[in-house]
This record gives C-alpha cells, sequence and structure tokens, in this order.
C-alpha cells in the first residue's frame, strides 16, 4: 500500500491522489516510486477523504510544522480531500500548510477554486515549468488548451488571496529560459524558486 504521508527533507508530504492532468517530461514519478521515506506513492486506489484524514489524525508531527500536498498526483484533482484535509492540519494539528501545484487545478473543477484554498492553504508553490506557452505545452504536456495562460491566471488569483505564493522552476532548463522565467516572475510580482532536479 502507497504511503499517504511521507517525510521528504525537513517536511511532512501528503500524497492524496495519483491523478494528474499534466504529463510533465521531468515527472521524479517517471524515474522512481518513491521519494523520501515513502517506498512508494503509487497508490493502488486513490485514498478516500476519510482515510486521509484518519493518516493526517494519527501521525505524530513532533519536530514538524508543516504539512505540503504534493505526491505523485495533483493535489487539487482531489479538491474536497485537500480542502478537509488541510482544514484538519490547521485546525486539529496546528500546521501550517502548503500547496505544491501545477496550476490548473480551476480547470480540473471547472470554477476558480482559490477563494475555498484560500481559506485553509498558507502558502502555494505553482511549478512554471517554462517561460512560455508554446514550450510550456512540450514540456508539462497538459491536457487543457492555453494551459500556460490559465496557470499564470491561477497563480495571480492566488497572489490576490495568500500571502505566500511563489512559482518554481527546474535547474535543468536552459539558462535562457530560467532568465525569461525570472523576468516574468518581476513582471507579475511572484516570487520565483529554483529547485535542484533530483
Amino acid at each position: 500500500m502507497a504511503d499517504i504521508l511521507y517525510k521528504y527533507k525537513d517536511s511532512v508530504y501528503a500524497n492524496i491522489t495519483n491523478k494528474c492532468n499534466c504529463s510533465c517530461t521531468f515527472c521524479i514519478r517517471s524515474l522512481k516510486d518513491g521519494v523520501g521515506s515513502a517506498d512508494t506513492l503509487w497508490h493502488q486506489q486513490n485514498p478516500t477523504t476519510e482515510e486521509v484524514l484518519k493518516a493526517i489524525r494519527d501521525y505524530d508531527f513532533e519536530g514538524f510544522d508543516e504539512l505540503v500536498f504534493c505526491g505523485y498526483g495533483e493535489p487539487t484533482c482531489a479538491l474536497e480531500t485537500l480542502l478537509a484535509a488541510a482544514k484538519v492540519a490547521k485546525e486539529e494539528k496546528n500546521l501550517r500548510t502548503r500547496l505544491n501545484t501545477n496550476g490548473l487545478g480551476n480547470e480540473e473543477n471547472g470554477r476558480n477554486i482559490v477563494p475555498e484554498i484560500a481559506k485553509v492553504i498558507d502558502a502555494v508553490s505553482i511549478s512554471l515549468n517554462a517561460p512560455d506557452s508554446q514550450k510550456y505545452s512540450e514540456v508539462t504536456r497538459p491536457k487543457y488548451e492555453g494551459a500556460f495562460d490559465k496557470m499564470v491566471d491561477f497563480a495571480t488569483k492566488c497572489k490576490e488571496e495568500i500571502k505566500d505564493v511563489k512559482w518554481s522552476i527546474v535547474d535543468v532548463l536552459p539558462e535562457e529560459d530560467i532568465a525569461k522565467c525570472k523576468a516574468l516572475s518581476e513582471s507579475t510580482g511572484i516570487k520565483l524558486r529554483i529547485r535542484h532536479f533530483t
């Protein structure tokens, strides 16, 4: 059975679904079954909301102050579970909550989900992955048309309602693309984090 909660570096992560609406060329789940303390993050069947809530309630978070929603799927593809789990993490475990996302949750759910997320999520990290629509489509291979612009719109909406919002890219991008991502970051006022690809 796949881990619902696992440790990676200095944080505890919640792996609430394997469903994803992208197929990124660099996705770590195509390279190995698990990350951090998890032997496998591949659910045979996605966990129910109740199973996720039980995992959080039963987990010993001593030494940790944050729960990050990021596993082998896109957390906003399991929105109701995400919202319920983040609420329990904050209210019952007194944890800071962070969402790592591809930024396509509004498309996935057919509405602007940012106001709902803002009630229970303290920080959002959005995978930028590329500096423009064409390269984004080539690298991310999303299932939605115009996904780059929709991701940027989601990031902008998050910035309006959530204090801590960042874009992230991996350091395997060409220097020219990294420079363009930095320019986009500056023009939108959304901070950019460059992650080491492992």
